[in-house]
């Protein structure tokens, strides 16, 4: 799914459950405004859960070796951070 498909998504769901017409830009703009939190709180209290649906923990990962692709020497990668995903049961059970 696209984000023009979640918010025409949501769109159509709001507008449907509520029977209120809402416009496609304040749709995005609030799905923009939410991920915007959910990355804030990843970023800085290390991870976001949302009940039902599962957490993204923020993981970091330190300098390991590698090779150079071009030259096959060994190098150093660099420390990085990345998020990782565990689903909560209940979703993992929708998935089948």
């Amino acid at each position: 799914m696209t984000r023009k498909e979640l918010v025409e998504s949501v769109t159509q769901t709001v507008a449907a459950s509520l029977e209120v017409e809402v416009g496609r830009r304040e749709v995005a703009e609030i799905i923009d405004a939410a991920f915007d939190r959910i990355g804030e709180a990843i970023r800085s209290e290390g991870r976001y859960a949302h009940p039902g649906f599962g957490t993204f923990k923020l993981q970091r990962r330190g300098p390991r070796p590698g090779l150079n692709p071009q030259t096959g020497e060994s190098i150093l990668t660099r420390a990085s951070a990345t998020v990782g995903f565990t689903p909560a049961a209940r979703f993992k059970q929708t998935l089948g």
